[in-house]
């Protein structure tokens, strides 16, 4: 939204105010006609069946986005101007006051996953395209770590419990270049592939692509992907400057825990400057307890870049994303 207003410098508790308010409080305040509940406290918008809202947080799905509070929903989706959202919540909330903290509950997050389609036939191509093996994909989706979405047929990538309960999900679309974890996910149980026997190693990456890329490459030589352990991080952390304050990833940490006898811990991670920085920083963290064996992927950015690199495939270009997606 263009304004050529000059501009005036606003309040610092007026913008503080204005940050505090969430967007389903926003919605049942003032556009409670604008408002559905999917299921429980997951609600989407009338405007925006994709745009889900839960846990204090909202996704837009189809485009790939969100964020948290009634603020950046009025910058992000209706477009306004940061002056221009702020100066609006100011005349609405002027009556408003801010609930109470809220104390963290050792209640479980409510995973909020979309329902499945009818079949998986556009993820299966999807996966394809980025070189990973047929059956392994079959196999992934028949133990119900991968699905295809109802909606719009972007991949789910689940991470189960002990219980075989779906604790974690990431999305990735199909048709758009964007991805993230689902909300309600609990990163603890991260997307994997487990050993079938008892292994001492476990492999690493960033993201479940790379997971899955590597089990291909397992195959492609010969070897059984099942009889290693194969963890996704879902994405990176940032280290801190000092390494002696950065944590290890949650994901990896539930897993150590739950598996004793890991004595080596394979880094896969991306070639980039924050995946070096990670696998310098888990190396010096890690060291004392394990052998850490560095194995970023020889060729391009990361492990998928290098599958394809080895299986002689083009990387495959995003398609464009609809412009009426909601």
């Amino acid at each position: 939204m263009i304004n050529n207003r000059s501009y005036v410098p606003l309040d610092p508790a007026v913008i503080e105010k204005a940050r505090q308010m969430d967007l389903l409080s926003y919605f049942q305040r003032y556009e409670p006609n604008n408002l559905k509940r999917v299921s429980g406290n997951v609600y989407c918008t009338l405007e925006h069946d994709s745009l889900k809202i839960s846990n204090g947080k909202w996704y837009w799905w189809s485009r790939g986005f969100g964020g948290v509070s009634a603020l950046d929903y009025l910058i992000k989706v209706k477009e306004y101007s940061f002056v221009e959202a702020v100066e609006m919540l100011s005349d609405r909330i002027a009556d408003w006051i801010p609930p109470p903290p809220v104390l963290k509950s050792n209640k479980p997050k409510e995973l909020c996953l979309p329902p499945k389609n009818k079949n998986c036939n556009r993820i299966t191509e999807y996966l394809l395209r980025r070189g990973i093996d047929y059956q392994l994909i079959q196999d992934c989706i028949a133990d119900g770590i991968i699905y295809e979405s109802a909606d719009y047929h972007n991949v789910f990538f689940v991470g189960k419990g002990e219980n075989g309960t779906p604790k974690y999900a990431a999305c990735r679309g199909t048709m758009g270049n964007f991805k993230g974890d689902v909300m309600g996910s609990d990163k603890r149980y991260s997307f994997s592939l487990m050993s079938q026997e008892t292994a001492a190693s476990v492999h690493l990456f960033e993201a479940a692509i790379d997971l899955l890329s590597y089990a291909t490459y397992l195959k492609c030589n010969g070897e059984n992907y099942k009889a290693t352990n194969l963890l996704s991080l879902s994405g990176v952390y940032q280290p801190k400057k000092e390494y002696g304050n950065s944590k290890i990833p949650v994901a990896l940490t539930a897993f150590l825990k739950s598996n004793p006898q890991i004595k080596t811990i394979f880094l896969h991670l991306d070639n980039d400057k924050t995946g070096r920085l990670c696998a310098a920083t888990l190396t010096k963290l890690l060291q004392k307890d394990y052998e850490i064996v560095d194995d970023p992927p020889p060729v391009g950015k990361d492990v998928n870049d290098f599958l394809l690199s080895y299986l002689g495939i083009s990387r495959p270009i995003s398609h464009i994303e609809r412009s009426d997606v909601r």
